[in-house]
This record gives structure tokens, sequence and C-alpha cells, in this order.
């Protein structure tokens, strides 16, 4: 038996997610699918975490354990022209029998797109989040500062999260603007992150650009712990897990 890791590059328009779910098609259910009948045998996927209906993926990491004589680098060429065009896998490798996607994370950053403009963007439809207000830089850089550190982010927790605390540490966080796009680019990274974390602060972050918030207020916002305190939860389309290190 071999442990493999994917990783994982996938547009999440069409799926309610990663996780398998009743409801919806999911990334995770439409690699098992496949890579069960290249293997002819059943394929469980461990996922690295989960992501939103709509939310996309530059670097997803998942394992699965395989009895095949397929060298591990030669997986992702003998699934690839399988899968759905909006589903690829960017790299197969072998690991070691106890390393696990999810446990073995040190950390993970993400990305949020978003652009300020009237009028909305066919390059950028499903892709970034469009904000009709002007926005202003400096003040979201400012804002995005203050979550770097260990915090109980209560404030930027949707309800519905299953996990056990709400302590988190943030190793960087900031705000650029990508002048091809003509994006903003919002990036994160931290040990891991709480249901529609990374959405509301982007929402909140904003807020701080259209003047609404300040900027300096985020450290009371997280020491209150009240979720009415910070500002919306961004659109799902505009959030990318970028990398995930081990």
């Amino acid at each position: 038996m071999k442990n493999i890791l994917l990783k994982i590059e996938y547009d999440g328009t069409n799926y309610g997610g990663w996780q398998i779910q009743d409801n919806s098609p999911s990334v995770q259910q439409e690699l098992q699918n496949v890579l069960s009948d290249v293997f002819n045998q059943s394929i469980t996927l461990i996922g690295c975490s989960r992501t939103d209906s709509g939310v996309h993926a530059v670097s997803y990491c998942a394992n699965f354990t395989v009895d095949t004589t397929i060298p591990a680098e030669k997986i992702s060429y003998a699934v690839n022209h399988l899968l759905p065009y909006d589903i690829k896998i960017t790299s197969s490798s072998q690991v070691s029998d106890d390393f696990h996607a999810r446990y073995n994370a040190i950390s993970k950053t993400y990305k949020y797109y978003f652009y300020s403009s009237p009028f909305s963007s066919p390059l950028l439809n499903n892709r970034a989040w469009q904000v009709k207000k002007r926005l202003e830089l400096e003040p979201m850089k400012t804002a995005a500062k203050h979550f770097t550190g260990t915090h109980e982010f209560d404030a930027f927790c949707a309800v519905g999260g299953q996990a056990k605390t709400t302590k988190r540490t943030i190793f960087y966080s900031d705000v650029t603007y990508n002048e091809f796009l003509k994006c903003y680019v919002f990036e994160i990274c931290g040990t891991g992150f709480l249901y529609n974390m990374v959405r509301i602060i982007a929402g909140t972050l904003v807020s701080c650009g259209e003047n609404k918030l300040d900027p300096n207020s985020i450290p009371f916002i997280i020491d209150s712990k009240d979720r009415k305190k910070a500002g919306i939860t961004a659109p799902a389309h505009g959030l990318y897990l970028y990398e995930v290190t081990y």
C-alpha cells in the first residue's frame, strides 16, 4: 500500500465545496469516483480542510492509500484526462505511511480577490468580489496587520462551525493591489481558520477601505468576541486556498 499526496487545483463555482454532501456535487466526490475507477478499488481521500461552496483552490492537498504499481509521480497523468475541466491534479507524490493531509498541516495560506468598480468585470466573474464603492488601500493594509498574532477569533466566526476552540495564530496578513488584474488581494497565513473566518475578515477590511470602519478598531473587535461588530461575510467566489505547508 502506498500513501499518496495530491496537490489539486480547482474552480469551485460548480461545487458545493470540497467535502462530500448529499445535496450538491463536491470536489472530493468527483476525484474519488475517478481515482476508484483508475485503480479499480475504493478510494477515500483525506482533505487538508473544508472549503465552502464556490471557493476555489490553487493548491489543495489531499492524501489516500492505494495498492498500485503505478509510480506516485505518474498518478496525476493517469487521472487528469478523466477529471472534469474545472478540477486538475498539479502533482502527485508518495509520502510516509503516517502522513495526514489535515493533521500534519503547519500552516494554510488563503488569498481573497476583490475590486472596486461600478461595473462588473467579465474576466473576474466568479473569480473576485465586485465592490461598487471606492476603496482606499492604506486603511485596509493597516487593518490587516492587526490580525497577526494569537487571538480568539469569535468575532470573525460564523455560526455552524465545529471547532473546539476559537484560538488561532496568524503569521501574516496584508492587502496589496494587483495592477494587471486591477484587483485588491488580501493574503492571510495562519495555523488554521474558523468557519467563514477569512471571508468575514475580508468583509471587515472592505468596510475599512470604504471608511465605514476605523482600521485601528480591529483589536477592540477581536477582544469583544462579538460577531456583530465585525464586517459582512464576503462572497465565497473571491476566496482561494493558496498554499498548505507541512
